[in-house]
């Protein structure tokens, strides 16, 4: 039997779509091992966000080849939609399968001893493809959509994974229903733009609000997490629901980009900073707990230190938790690498570190706010200096003295201190401690 081994660069989507593809080898009788295991095979599922990502998928080329030279080596996932030709030319490189191609890789490559380029335009990944993720017992990705309509000057991702398509919510629950009869206590829902979900051959059948209505019914789930969601389609109806919903858990990541308006424009965003600010004050008066992650970027083209301090301002003022920061990348194709204006590296690299300086004072005045609360603790198999970790339902990152039966075990604690680490620690029930 031939082993296999996986390589997941970029978002929590691919790791869903590797996971299913890996489960499909499993079933034609592969035997799944470790990146170091000297596997027969090997799928590096890339990503593309950022000229880092590219460079990281050749460096994972060269290792693989280093433990196991003989080895076949596919690349799937955006890099391989966008740059096949670029990939095929990395030495090592076996086969490239594009976005259309790639959960069809046994059609392809048969027994994997002869490779090739195989990516057809981005036009023919029409095909929905469900995947979850079953990567620890704690938690799951559940893909719920695809692909996305909007044309952000800055963005590669239409050109590489197509336009919006979604499953049924039939489907969806069906999916669901299979991961709660593993021990998977939380799932996260995730895709492209996901708030986007629904739209059938140009019409909208089916709402992200009836999706998360109909999972919301579900047993055996303790948890379900939504991913990030674009502020023009968090709509108050999610909104509302999530706030009186036992299931769906009180956090939102919600991408911001700028909080300049001139920016947004130029980003060819859908929203304005108002609409933004509305959602989030929306949220809080409903839910004063509910943590608030924000994806941010840094140095756009044009983006003057005006309208730069716009943007820390904004964030500033904002009853927000965390900030995903992004340092702009030119992305061959886009809108945005032919625009005027270039920032220069430095100075983006200066905002970028004074928005992640930021970052870390929301984060930590968020978590000061739980300080003395009692929350639910979903705690993982993710021990350090006998420690180990876990997440409230609102996504503060709880540290404990180590127990074996806590692992996957959700509990209630009461948040006590914020340690080095920058972490809570919990004051322990009885029924926690090691004895």
């Amino acid at each position: 039997m031939k082993k296999v081994a996986f390589y997941t660069l970029g978002c929590k989507l691919n790791f869903s779509e590797t996971s299913s593809i890996s489960r499909m080898f499993e079933d034609k009788g592969y035997v799944k091992v470790d990146f170091t295991d000297q596997p027969d095979i090997f799928i590096i599922n890339t990503c593309s966000v950022t000229e880092n990502a590219d460079k990281k998928c050749k460096k994972i080329v060269k290792e693989a080849k280093k433990i196991s030279p003989g080895s076949f080596v596919t690349i799937i996932g955006c890099y391989a939609q966008l740059k096949p030709k670029e990939i095929s030319e990395i030495p090592g490189v076996d086969a490239v399968l594009g976005a259309a191609e790639k959960f069809r890789l046994f059609d392809y490559l048969d027994d994997f001893t002869k490779g090739g380029v195989f990516a057809s335009e981005i036009k023919e990944a029409k095909a929905y493809n469900a995947s979850y993720s079953i990567a620890d017992r704690t938690r799951t990705f559940l893909k719920v959509q695809d692909g996305c309509n909007y044309g952000c000057a800055f963005c590669t991702i239409p050109l590489a994974r197509g336009k919006s398509r979604s499953d049924s919510i039939e489907n969806i629950v069906d999916q669901a229903k299979k991961i709660a009869q593993t021990d998977v206590k939380e799932v996260v829902l995730t895709g492209v733009n996901i708030g986007d979900f629904g739209i059938q051959d140009g019409r909208r059948k089916e709402k992200f609000i009836d999706l998360i209505k109909a999972l919301d019914q579900i047993e055996g789930i303790d948890r379900f997490r939504i991913s990030s969601i674009e502020p023009n389609l968090l709509s108050n109806e999610v909104i509302e629901f999530v706030a009186q919903s036992e299931r769906f858990v009180p956090h939102f990541h919600i991408p911001l980009q700028s909080g300049s308006d001139a920016i947004l424009k130029k980003m060819n965003r859908r929203y304005l900073s108002d609409l933004y600010q509305s959602r989030v004050e929306k949220i809080k008066s409903l839910m004063p707990d509910c943590c608030i992650g924000v994806d941010v970027i840094v140095g756009f083209p044009g983006e003057t230190e005006e309208e730069f301090l716009t943007t820390y301002n904004f964030l500033n003022e904002l009853d927000i938790s965390y900030l995903h920061v992004f340092t702009y990348s030119e992305r061959p194709n886009t809108k945005a690498v032919e625009m005027d204006g270039v920032v220069d590296q430095g100075e983006r690299n200066r905002r970028s570190k004074m928005v992640r300086g930021l970052s870390e004072k929301k984060r930590r005045y968020f978590y000061e706010q739980q300080l003395g609360k009692t929350s639910e603790v979903l705690f993982e198999e993710d021990v350090q200096d006998g420690l180990m970790h876990g997440f409230t339902e609102n996504y503060v990152r709880v540290a404990a003295k180590y127990d074996p039966v806590l692992i996957n075990e959700v509990k209630q604690v009461t948040l006590k201190s914020i340690n080095a680490d920058g972490h809570v620690e919990v004051e322990e029930p009885e029924e926690m401690l090691v004895h």
